[in-house]
């Protein structure tokens, strides 16, 4: 009776030594926060932002480009004139996702795997930056089948992407990008461009309000083919894009300022035909659906 009694006076004292030596060792053990929401899409404007889709979720994309606004009232500034991308992104993992779509603006069906390797994060083991890593492959249906050039072949439809998306999120408002960015062709006229082509991309995203956010993208070329040698039209420029984000719920909506209709980055990377500055602008839209297949652990 006396040890039970001993028992129950020393229990308090015991459960606070317990509690002492608890908050002790979560103070003396290794914690890391990772930055998250660096950007709330997987675009930018046109390209790829860093983020990649949970493990489970479905994501629809509607990417959406009307004509030029220098068109004039004929053309209705443009709005007369309808380029479209629908895609799917799907989340394997947390950090792994791979895509499939279809662009009617180059009759390009592009598919993509989408890696984030490393993530920015503060804590016990801090790091500076996140960088996803992005393998994409766009094929060609045009020219039709039976209309192709002599000594055509269908490996000359493909063409592969390469990037290195590296972005740090510097305030909870402000987020930057930057996209070294690779491009291989199989088919080229030799006479305009090479079958290699890399461009240096930049971006950022300044977050307005709790739901409205800014955006925009730049791509530079390196080392891009001379305009002189294309016909009135056809001379290729730098993408440029801006838009403004607008999330409610599952859905994202973006309006999009920017001087190119394609929508795969073979194409608007290196092959934009209009100059921003020129008034070859094109209004557009990117809406995103996202649907949770899995349940989240």
């Amino acid at each position: 009776m006396q040890k039970l009694f001993l028992l129950f006076f020393l229990l308090p004292f015991i459960s606070m030594a317990q509690d002492d030596l608890l908050k002790e060792l979560e103070k003396d053990s290794p914690q890391t926060d990772y930055t998250i929401a660096t950007f709330k899409g997987t675009r930018l404007v046109n390209g790829h932002s860093i983020e990649t889709k949970n493990a489970g979720t479905l994501e629809f994309i509607f990417a959406h480009r009307f004509g030029k606004i220098n068109d004039g009232l004929y053309e209705m500034y443009g709005l007369d004139q309808a380029y479209v991308r629908l895609g799917l992104d799907y989340g394997i993992t947390d950090n792994l996702s791979v895509s499939i779509g279809r662009n009617s603006a180059d009759k390009i069906m592009d598919g993509y795997v989408k890696y984030k390797l490393l993530r920015q994060r503060t804590g016990s083991n801090p790091f500076p930056f996140t960088m996803t890593l992005l393998g994409g492959t766009a094929y060609s249906i045009s020219p039709k089948k039976g209309s192709e050039p002599e000594g055509f072949k269908t490996i000359d439809r493909l063409a592969y992407t390469a990037q290195a998306l590296i972005a740090r999120k510097i305030t909870s408002n402000l987020s930057l990008q930057l996209m070294p960015t690779f491009i291989h062709k199989n088919a080229v006229d030799q006479t305009k461009e090479k079958n290699n082509q890399v461009a240096i991309g930049v971006g950022g995203r300044l977050k307005l309000t709790r739901s409205v956010a800014l955006t925009t993208e730049y791509y530079y070329r390196l080392d891009p083919p001379d305009n002189s040698v294309f016909e009135a039209g056809s001379k290729r420029y730098n993408s440029l894009g801006f838009g403004v984000d607008i999330e409610t719920g599952g859905h994202v909506f973006q309006l999009v300022v920017t001087n190119t209709s394609s929508l795969t980055e073979r194409t608007f990377i290196t092959e934009t035909k209009g100059d921003f500055f020129n008034g070859d602008i094109h209004l557009g839209f990117n809406v995103t659906r996202t649907f949770q297949l899995k349940k989240k652990k």
